[in-house]
């Protein structure tokens, strides 16, 4: 990359509190515990969700709200609601986190997907929703991806969404009493064009049999 001025550029703003709304699912902010119940009830039980976060599984649902209380609220990192329009009950969170409006750069992490809610066409527009939060509504330079190197579906999930893989940061972090090594990925605001074209494409009702099986990927959605 060379040295691109930039005389005019601004600092931009941070993320408000404004739902996103798709076709197939609404993304809400989290502001207050109304969510927080049926979060619980789509997460119970499923206790490999938690094995690369540094918190959970929990001890029921006291323990759950306590936790959510105190973390989901939090204006950075914001917390999103993943509300499929099939149930209309919140089934994940992601959040927008380590907000640098100065310089325009946003991560994306926390990320917590119900059973119920994985590879569903309402995931990969939640993703495309809250991404397009980050540039087009934002202005936003740069979007990134981190995960622990051996989380393979995270991997996967950051190459299938159109991030590129930067660089490996070796004990980076401990986590529950393990070492963790850090991937890192990112989308800039050149290549988002392309990924949201891919985003569309993949999401449209032709892409789609009459079983609701994807004719193409999203890669080969966004490689056109």
């Amino acid at each position: 990359m060379t040295q691109t001025p930039l005389a005019n550029w601004q600092p931009r703003p941070l993320p408000g509190n404004e739902p996103l709304i798709g076709c197939h699912v609404r993304v809400e902010p989290l502001v207050d515990e109304r969510h927080f119940a049926d979060l619980e009830t789509a997460f119970r039980g499923h206790h490999a969700l938690w094995d690369y976060l540094a918190y959970g599984p929990f001890d029921g649902a006291e323990a759950f709200h306590g936790f959510a209380a105190a973390t989901y609220l939090a204006p950075d990192p914001k917390f999103h609601a993943i509300i499929p329009a099939g149930s209309g009950k919140a089934e994940g969170v992601a959040a927008l986190m380590r907000l640098d409006p100065v310089h325009g750069v946003a991560e994306i992490g926390h990320i917590c997907l119900a059973p119920s809610l994985q590879k569903t066409r309402a995931s990969t527009e939640a993703f495309a929703l809250l991404y397009g939060r980050v540039f087009d509504e934002l202005g936003y330079r740069r979007l990134e991806w981190k995960c622990e190197s051996t989380n393979a579906p995270s991997r996967r999930a950051a190459a299938r969404y159109g991030f590129q893989y930067e660089s490996l940061f070796r004990q980076h972090m401990v986590v529950k009493g393990r070492n963790r090594d850090t991937a890192w990925f990112s989308i800039i605001d050149s290549e988002w064009p392309s990924v949201k074209a891919g985003f569309e494409r993949w999401l449209a009702d032709e892409n789609f049999d009459g079983e609701g099986r994807q004719r193409r990927s999203l890669q080969a959605c966004r490689e056109g």
